[in-house]
Parts: structure tokens; C-alpha cells; sequence
């Protein structure tokens, strides 16, 4: 299908583009990689009176550590470009696993934040790793954390004259490890349940746990529930276990043409298992 009709402005420097989203009004969008919003636009399921093309600022690309020991992706950093140079390689295995040679070189990690998709990896990574996202409008900057970020599908706390510039995450803490398991629906990719973990021991017992799942509730959600079981536990197979089944504590699960609600609940607790031991090592 051909998309209606829309304006199309592309800006020099971060700053025209946010004169122009505040200018624009109405019913204006950013095109970054495009791999979500075109074909949304040519299905005519999203609209846009204007697009406001940000793919070649320069201001919004780069990746790598802080002085501090964190590390800090530009929005425009693509998928392919965090999987040459993230220093984590669990979160390389899980980029991997986005769509195919091509939407990986095209779609950007800010791209994937901004647009929530309830079935999309990068989020569920995201706030394993406890990342915050730097938002910037002509009004000026604030830092949100990824967890709270995101309030319905395809929803967030990105204001209409806002633009996600970066995302960033302080050091890791001493002694842990992380690992993404995946169940994908086969066509897309997409997650029908997809759970990152973030897990540290000291002196027998997880001292760390953060975990993260997607496809599984209207939006990507940490696990609080197994955050807290883990939290004092000795890391043994029952204790996982244990902790692995509060899972969909407090969510709605989804139910759809690839999993029933019953099936993605069991499978969530069966991932959200695998991911724990992978990242405690077994």
C-alpha cells in the first residue's frame, strides 16, 4: 500500500530538528532507521503529517564506555554497530537475534526504544541492564529511567516534541553476568517470550538480580517478583526454579494467534529459568 501523503523535512543539527518537531505541531514524527514506522505508514495503522528525517546527525550516533565505567549508545547506534562493539557478550548473542542482516544494519537502538513494541528484544535488554534514556526537546534535557519508561504498548513518557538522544547505564556491578533467552515466532522473530538476566554472587549467594522479559505483557517489564526470590538465595536449581515462577506476578498476559496466555505464562517461567542459569554460568 502507498502511505497518505506527509510532509518530509531533514534537518542539519540536532538542534533544527527539534525547532522543527516543536514547529511542526500536530501529528509530526521522526524518521530514524525506519524498519518499525514505514511499514506502519504503508499499511496506513500510523499516520504523519510530517516526517522529520533524523537518520544522518551525526550528534545522535557513537557508542562506548563513560569515565565512570558505564557505557553510552547514541540513539542512532544500529544494531549491527552494538554488536561489533559492545563489550558484553550475552548482549551480543541477544542482538543477534533481531530480524535479519538487514534490519540490523538499518534500525537503531533509539528507534526501538521510542516505538515500545510489546514483542521487542532491545527494551527487555535494556532494563536488565538498568539503562536510562536522555531525552531532549527544544525546552530542554531530562534522564529517565528505562523501568517506568515505558507506560502501554507502543507507548512511553517521550513527550510529541521530544527526541530520545542517547541511552545510558552506570559501571556493572562487581561479579556479574548476564544472558538473553529467546522463544521467537518463527516469521518475524519477534519474541513470544524473550527474558534478559542480570545476576551477581557474593560468597554463595545472588547478591545482583536484574531481570527483564518482552512479549509476555502489554509492555516490557522487569520481573520484581523473581528479582526479590533471587535476592539472598544460594543460585541452586530449585531456588532458580522457585524464583523463575514469578515471572507474570502482576501482569496481564497476552494471548494471541502464536501463544494462549497459558502457554506464553509457562513458557515465560521456562525462559525466565534458562535466562537465570545462563547467566549464573550452567
Amino acid at each position: 500500500m502507498i502511505p497518505a501523503a506527509f510532509e518530509y523535512q531533514r534537518p542539519a543539527s540536532l538542534d533544527e530538528a527539534l525547532k522543527a518537531i516543536s514547529a511542526a505541531g500536530g501529528d509530526a514524527k521522526f524518521l530514524a532507521g525506519g524498519q518499525s514506522l514505514l511499514p506502519l505508514l504503508k499499511l496506513r495503522l500510523a499516520s504523519a503529517d510530517t516526517l522529520i528525517d533524523i537518520g544522518r546527525l551525526s550528534e545522535l550516533k557513537g557508542l562506548g564506555p563513560t569515565s565512570d565505567g558505564g557505557y553510552e549508545m547514541g540513539a542512532l547506534a544500529t544494531y549491527a554497530e552494538v554488536l561489533e562493539a559492545t563489550p558484553l557478550a550475552w548482549t551480543a548473542e541477544g542482538v543477534e537475534q533481531i530480524g535479519d542482516v538487514q534490519v540490523r544494519n538499518r534500525g537503531t537502538i533509539g528507534g526501538s526504544i521510542a516505538h515500545c513494541d510489546p514483542a521487542s528484544d532491545v527494551p527487555a535488554m535494556g532494563l536488565a541492564l538498568d539503562y536510562s534514556v536522555v531525552l531532549r526537546s527544544a525546552r530542554g534535557e531530562r534522564v529517565v529511567p528505562l523501568d517506568g519508561f515505558f507506560v502501554g504498548p507502543f507507548q512511553t513518557q517521550l513527550a510529541p516534541d521530544e527526541l530520545i538522544v542517547k541511552l545510558r547505564r552506570g559501571p556493572m556491578p562487581a561479579g556479574t553476568a548476564g544472558a538473553y533467552r529467546k522463544l521467537a515466532q518463527r516469521a518475524s522473530g519477534y519474541s513470544i517470550v524473550g527474558v534478559a538476566a542480570v545476576v551477581g554472587m557474593s560468597d554463595g549467594a545472588i547478591t545482583h538480580a536484574r531481570v527483564a522479559l518482552t512479549g509476555v505483557g502489554e509492555v516490557p517489564y522487569r520481573a520484581k517478583g523473581v528479582e526479590q526470590a533471587l535476592l539472598g538465595s544460594d543460585g541452586s536449581t530449585s531456588a532458580v526454579a522457585a524464583a523463575a515462577a514469578h515471572a507474570t506476578d502482576g501482569q496481564t498476559v497476552n494471548g494471541d494467534i502464536h501463544a494462549d496466555r497459558e502457554y506464553r505464562t509457562q513458557m515465560a517461567a521456562v525462559y525466565t529459568r534458562r535466562a537465570i542459569e545462563g547467566a549464573l554460568g550452567r
